[in-house]
């Protein structure tokens, strides 16, 4: 008897019958095997367990079960993976609210009724087509994304709903659809509005985005209004076109996030296809969580005035923290006359290749700052040190030197620093001296901090690998030697060689020399897939002499990686003048064999 709604769930569905929908599958022996659908490849290394109900691929180390693909691959959070499998399998949430439960799905179907009322009166409307025609869109796109109107009167789509019997006033309100007035009035929320529905990441229609159109806006009203936050759509957590734009983002991994609907329409239609917009709210770190699983390059195309420039330089910030490479693209078109390229979907107009050529020429976000903040003179010179002396010129320099300290590697915060340091002319010890002096009391920015990087050890991870990683090449090799003696069902060719394996190795090697293929924590089962989908007549014919020279390489790739975290340890030690660390740091690494 399973013992969790988890459990059932994959009790009732075949991973490989559920993975056929979304990869082609080949037999391979007892497993299958397919082309990696999260990374480019031409051989296949993506091997499917039927017996083990679970997926590993060699490529790029990820796996996991029937939860982690769809979640991985539908770009899905795990509540929303639970529902989407439970509703394939036949299997009721009991955990949840039931009324609240049916009354999510009475919202979804609100949504798309009035989805389909505002699609059947753009169609009789052209005044509404006449304004998306003039801004350039196409027929194709306004099908694709199925825009609307919503005709100028009062309550045509609170009584069209009413009448059908479809929800009581309350439900319309709730839904966000019908506003009631204080003498209990039921008004049509949006009115006179071209209508943009927004999608979650599954395709399903949660909310809109009314565009008012310029004949009727009398200046008391917002040109853009949006469905209020509801159950089902909260604006801090959706992209506008990312169900559309997932595969592109995937496989460009790069997302390019433009600012509103009309900007992603005209940039998607041109062929920008990893483009995203945030519906109605500023970007936030649960916008970029949901990206992140995608890519980890972010490029901004935002609008040709200061507040787009500003909204860049907050992007900016927030993505770095969030651990993304930031781009900036110049939205322009050469020869266009001033100020009539105000943003991508006026570029787009103007000239259909202007986003691809922005996107492809996007600068890096400490070259954006340069170029605002710096003086445009000569490195050097007279004139601009006269400027950086200056009140005014030290505190943009400041501002450049504050961005360059957040920035979260220490490479590329070296590298921008010497970039810096060669535009203006200042030594990059006096660059470095000013920015810790701006620091207030975090000098510590410009030496690097203990980070893990792909090689370096990871003593302290428990096992923990919930999320794919790079995998080092000591790795490697121990997983490698974990699968010729799990092939061979001899874990004496490991002896003596266990203390180089990584930690969560040596955890998967004691489960297998119990005689165990799993474990109750998903994320070593992972592990262990990587060891137990390999193929066994191929390692079970590795000779000795191989073996031992795995175990050789072994030892090499871990006193490396030792020697690495300790030269680390070492400076960091200096730094702080902390003489109790660095002898013990100088001890080991002298203890250590020789390379």
């Amino acid at each position: 008897m399973p013992s969790s709604t988890t459990e059932l769930i994959k009790s009732k569905l075949d991973i490989a019958e559920v993975l056929k929908g979304y990869i082609t599958l080949q037999p391979a022996g007892k497993n299958m095997k397919a082309l990696c659908p999260f990374h480019g490849e031409k051989t296949p290394s993506f091997i499917v367990s039927p017996e083990r109900q679970t997926w590993h691929c060699f490529g790029c180390n990820e796996g996991g079960d029937i939860f982690t693909f769809v979640m991985k691959y539908e770009n899905l959070e795990f509540s929303e993976a639970l529902r989407l499998l439970a509703e394939k399998a036949g299997v009721e949430l009991r955990h949840e609210n039931p009324a609240e439960y049916r009354y999510s799905g009475l919202l979804y179907d609100l949504n798309f009724a009035a989805k389909d009322f505002f699609r059947k009166a753009f169609a009789a409307a052209p005044v509404a087509q006449e304004y998306l025609k003039g801004r350039g869109l196409s027929k194709e796109t306004i099908d694709e994304f199925e825009i609307g109107w919503a005709p100028n009167e009062t309550e045509a789509l609170t009584m069209s709903l009413l009448n059908g019997g479809r929800a009581s006033p309350q439900d319309l309100v709730q839904a966000g659809l019908s506003i009631k007035t204080e003498r209990g009035l039921m008004l049509d929320r949006f009115r006179g509005r071209i209508m943009f529905p927004i999608h979650n990441h599954l395709g399903k229609v949660v909310g809109f985005t009314g565009r008012i159109l310029p004949q009727l806006d009398r200046g008391d009203m917002g040109k853009y209004i949006n469905s209020p936050e509801t159950p089902i759509f909260q604006k801090s957590k959706l992209l506008y076109g990312f169900w559309k734009s997932k595969e592109g983002i995937r496989e460009a991994k790069a997302a390019v996030l433009v600012e509103g609907q009309m900007d992603f329409l005209m940039s998607w239609q041109s062929g920008v296809r990893n483009v995203i917009a945030s519906s109605g709210t500023a970007l936030t770190a649960d916008h970029l969580r949901t990206v992140h699983r995608l890519a980890e390059e972010l490029v901004l195309a935002f609008d040709n005035d200061t507040a787009g420039s500003d909204a860049s330089e907050r992007a900016i910030d927030l993505a770095e923290a969030n651990d993304f490479t930031v781009k900036i693209a110049a939205i322009e078109v050469p020869g266009a006359p001033a100020g009539s390229i105000k943003d991508a979907a006026d570029a787009v107009k103007a000239d259909q290749e202007s986003m691809k050529r922005a996107v492809a020429h996007a600068i890096p976000a400490p070259e954006f700052y340069f170029k605002k903040y710096l003086p445009a003179a000569s490195a050097g010179s007279p004139e601009l040190m006269a400027q950086l002396r200056s009140r005014e010129g030290l505190q943009r320099l400041r501002a450049v030197l504050g961005k360059l300290r957040r920035m979260a590697s220490p490479v590329e915060r070296e590298s921008w620093m010497k970039e810096l340091s060669r535009r203006t002319g200042i030594p990059e010890t006096t660059l470095e001296a000013e920015a810790a002096r701006g620091g207030a009391g975090d000098e510590s920015v410009f030496r690097a901090p203990q980070q893990r990087g792909p090689s370096a050890p990871r003593e302290d991870d428990g096992g923990a690998r919930a999320e794919a990683r790079a995998v080092s090449r000591r790795e490697r090799i121990g997983e490698e030697l974990l699968a010729i003696a799990a092939a061979r069902g001899d874990f004496a060719v490991l002896a003596g060689g266990e203390v180089w394996l990584a930690p969560v190795q040596r955890e998967a090697l004691e489960i297998l020399a119990r005689g165990e293929r799993t474990s109750s924590d998903p994320a070593l089962d992972i592990v262990l897939d990587g060891i137990l989908l390999r193929d066994t007549a191929e390692l079970s014919s590795v000779s000795p002499t191989d073996i031992a020279a795995l175990k050789a390489d072994l030892a090499r790739e871990y006193y490396k990686e030792r020697r690495q975290v300790l030269a680390l340890a070492i400076r960091n030690a200096e730094a702080r003048g902390d003489d109790g660390e660095l002898a013990a740091a100088l001890d080991e690494l002298r203890s250590l064999p020789a390379e």
